[in-house]
């Protein structure tokens, strides 16, 4: 057995090309875009309040898409892909149940 093995040739996989790309531990689209909207939600207002509101609904966002990520690193990409599909395929128990 040891010996059929030493002739097949091996490659690395490294580790950077196969694992999820994440930001902060979630999504990193996802956090880079709400950022964005609280920094500009900060910055047009220009009021305290506006400031710390910014803030808290960053800090929840990004806690609820680590919760995201932490289920399921790739959920954004399947989600729409799901979408994409949904009129092809038709979400039934069965592809034979009856109509």
């Amino acid at each position: 057995m040891a010996d059929s093995l030493s002739g097949l040739q091996r490659n690395r996989i490294h580790r950077a090309l196969s694992r999820p790309n994440l930001l902060m531990g979630a999504d990193r689209e996802l956090v880079l875009l709400t950022g964005l909207a609280a920094v500009i939600l900060i910055f047009v207002v220009l009021t305290v309040y506006s400031a710390l509101f910014g803030i808290a609904v960053w800090v929840v966002i990004v806690g609820l898409l680590r919760m995201m990520a932490k289920s399921d690193p790739l959920m954004r990409q399947i989600y729409i892909r799901h979408i994409c599909y949904s009129p092809y395929y038709k979400a039934t128990s069965s592809p034979w149940r009856r109509h």
